[in-house]
């Protein structure tokens, strides 16, 4: 497991929402950050956080992918 810290604005919701939307091809994941902003109602520094974890903490939640 890295080390990366899981803010408290970070939800599982999040997370899955990320894993289909990075399956889905529909875009870039380094502009995915305007999505999670859309779909949950966050601030962009917020979705900014959530997208930084989901990228740090991806080969960890799929060691396999």
């Amino acid at each position: 497991m890295s080390n990366t810290t899981r803010s408290e604005i970070v939800s599982d919701e999040h997370l899955t929402f990320l894993d289909a939307l990075r399956e889905s091809g529909v875009t870039n994941m380094f502009a995915a950050g305007s999505y999670v902003e859309r779909e949950f109602g966050l601030t962009r520094h917020e979705a900014k956080e959530v997208v930084l974890y989901w990228m740090q903490s991806f080969e960890d939640r799929h060691p396999n992918a």
